[in-house]
């Protein structure tokens, strides 16, 4: 399955739920818990998410800090308290897009 060409658009609501979700992460274990709850069909690499989380800490929604882990420094990243209700209107606003979508694409199934 190509993927790639569809997530351009979503891959800031992708980090947006899994931040929700997780409460803290940092940028390689998003992807490797995407691929995860995908089942490997959607593979984001971290050249692909770090514009994304730069641009949502430049934004105000979600806000950064280093941590040292087992010798290496780590950067994680956090929503910022009180964005949640912006947070789930993006996520929201995605999931009706892609049951419009989902319609559009099955118009038979109306």
């Amino acid at each position: 399955m190509k993927t790639k060409s569809y997530l351009s658009g979503t891959i800031s609501s992708i980090i947006l739920a899994q931040l929700k979700a997780k409460g803290t992460m940092y940028g390689y274990e998003i992807c490797q818990k995407v691929k995860d709850l995908t089942e490997q069909e959607i593979q984001l690499t971290e050249a692909a998410i770090y514009p994304s989380l730069h641009k949502l800490e430049k934004s105000g929604i979600i806000f950064s800090f280093k941590e040292k882990v087992n010798g290496r420094t780590r950067k994680y990243y956090q929503l910022v308290e009180g964005k949640e209700s912006l947070v789930d209107a993006q996520i929201n606003e995605l999931i009706r897009f892609t049951e419009h979508l989902r319609t559009l694409l099955n118009p038979s199934r109306v």
